[in-house]
């Protein structure tokens, strides 16, 4: 596990047609570019280790905020959605001057590469999908159910809520997973509570409940790794399962899959991710 504290990189804020986001870019600027979307309720901070890791291969490593988590603003009612995020991470490439960039999701950041896939697939040159890729088993969604229903709540202190998370015993606590929870909290009367926007979350939580992610799997044409992590998100439960693991292979002509010694959340800091991603851009 990596216990190293985060990485630092270069924040910038762009105006997209959807509104602002907030980026977080690792390597220069003018280098391949290579887009970083994470989970459902977290921020840029998820790529604090494999940012880094992707611009030592030459890469320009944009992480994004989506909308209504981290820094950037929650859009309308009604224009969130792995499709919309998917638009967002296109109008993002082009204000960092990209026709074609590699992309990387972890958990709903990986459906959002999907959508994308099915959006405009000659954009892309590689896709990583780290720890989702289909539906997970049942019994690994009340933990980020319980997440989302935190959103909004107001904590005495950052400590309290650290300690929170900290003893539910899902995050494999370190140094990088304390800055990312550090990172999502604000002030609020009474004490902090979380950046992200519950409605926004509620509402691509909608979104995949309405929608076959297995449908997107045949747009998955361009060069694709597929990390899945090894060790269970809940007892017994896995977010990518062994047959949607072994079902989207056989439906991916140029995909192929990892597996990693982590959980959920320890895959994104753990050392086996950021070489496989490294290996794919060299």
């Amino acid at each position: 596990m990596n216990e190293a504290l985060p990485a630092p990189g270069v924040d910038r804020f762009l105006e997209l047609p959807s509104g602002q986001l907030r980026v977080r870019q690792h390597g220069a600027e003018g280098k391949p570019l290579a887009i970083g979307v994470p989970g459902l309720s977290a921020n840029c901070f998820t790529f604090n280790t494999l940012g880094p890791a992707v611009a030592a291969t030459g890469r320009s490593f944009a992480a994004l905020d989506l909308r209504g988590r981290g820094r950037s603003a929650p859009g309308r009612r009604g224009t969130h959605g792995w499709a919309a995020h998917a638009r967002d991470v296109l109008a993002v490439a082009d204000a960092l001057g990209a026709q074609r960039f590699d992309f990387v999701g972890h958990s709903m950041g990986a459906f959002v590469g999907l959508s994308l896939m099915a959006i405009a697939p000659l954009r892309v040159r590689s896709l990583v999908l780290i720890d989702a890729v289909g539906v997970p088993d049942p019994r690994a969604m009340p933990p980020i159910l319980a997440a989302a229903q935190r959103l909004g709540t107001v904590y005495p202190s950052v400590e309290a809520f650290l300690s929170l998370v900290k003893g539910m015993g899902v995050v494999p606590w370190d140094a990088f997973w304390e800055a990312h929870y550090r990172e999502d909290l604000v002030e609020a009367d009474g004490g902090v509570r979380q950046r992200a926007s519950r409605e926004a979350v509620v509402e691509d939580l909608q979104y995949a409940g309405t929608t076959d992610v297995r449908a997107l799997w045949p747009h998955a044409v361009t060069q694709t790794l597929l990390i899945r992590a090894g060790l269970p998100f809940a007892p017994g439960a896995d977010i990518i399962t062994a047959a949607d693991r072994a079902a989207f292979l056989e439906v991916a002509p140029r995909a192929r899959a990892l597996e990693v010694p982590a959980n959920h959340y320890g895959v994104m800091n753990h050392p086996q991710t950021a070489r496989a991603v490294q290996e794919l851009y060299t």
